[in-house]
């Protein structure tokens, strides 16, 4: 099986070696195509307003000075072209991507960049237990848990235009209860704040904060399903046509 690992975090994270040493349990044979520097929160973003520089740092394993989305383009289109890859892993993120966080994520849009291509694809995410946590955050859950998650994925037939996303709660991973497949989540965008505070010339600056989770029956959610302490899989669509929609709006447009 030949798999293509990338992430948003860069070429050096921490994460991108948790993510390698675990797609090693299935295949020697792994390219890594990354950006060279952290892209969290480019979403689905491409670059084409200036140049995309390679770099070449080993046999299998490249930078690329651009976004997710460039980096998984470039591998499929050009470095991969005449051996396309059976797989793509994405992440593993620093950092929770759960819920709308889907919509951002630069690792959930380079795993929908593979799926659009059609290649199965995951993305995997660590969850972290506070804010400043930095380069110290721990990927003790992920290192166990996501080579019992790919184990199975790997196997499973995806349906087309689908991807996996995959979230570890901030435990330990003996501490982890289990896997749960499940929808995902939204927060209350009503509650979502923003922080203002100063910097040394006296001039605000600005930090989005998080909204609450909105929880449900039986906590079917991705957000939930991580506050309970079990990873989350979640299966997304990248066909984003609201189908009952559809009859709704044909009959004003007659």
């Amino acid at each position: 099986m030949r798999i293509l690992i990338t992430n948003d975090d860069g070429i050096d994270a921490a994460g991108l070696a948790v993510l390698e040493r675990v797609a090693a349990t299935l295949s020697d044979d792994l390219w890594v195509v990354a950006p060279s520097e952290e892209q969290s929160g480019t979403g689905h973003s491409l670059t084409l307003t200036q140049p995309i520089r390679l770099r070449r740092h080993g046999d299998k394993r490249f930078s690329v000075t651009g976004t997710p989305t460039d980096a998984v383009m470039m591998a499929l289109a050009h470095i991969m072209k005449d051996h396309r890859p059976d797989l793509i892993l994405s992440g593993v993120n620093r950092g929770a991507n759960l819920a709308e966080d889907a919509t951002y994520s630069g690792t959930v849009s380079a795993a929908m960049e593979g799926a659009l291509a059609g290649v199965p694809s995951i993305a995997f995410s660590q969850a972290y237990a506070r804010q400043g946590m930095g380069a110290s955050v721990p990927f003790a859950a992920a290192e166990v848990w996501a080579e019992r998650v790919l184990a199975i994925l790997a196997k499973a037939e995806l349906a087309p235009g689908t991807l996996v996303n995959v979230n570890f709660p901030a435990l330990e991973a003996g501490a982890v209860r289990g896997i749960r497949v499940c929808r995902q989540g939204f927060r209350d965008y009503g509650r979502l704040h923003v922080v203002e505070r100063e910097d040394p010339r006296g001039f605000p600056y600005y930090w989005f904060g998080l909204a609450a989770t909105i929880e449900t029956p039986g906590h079917t959610t991705d957000l939930e399903a991580i506050a309970d302490g079990y990873v989350s899989v979640t299966p997304l669509h990248l066909d984003l046509t609201h189908d009952p929609s559809l009859d709704r709006l044909r009959p004003l447009f007659e």
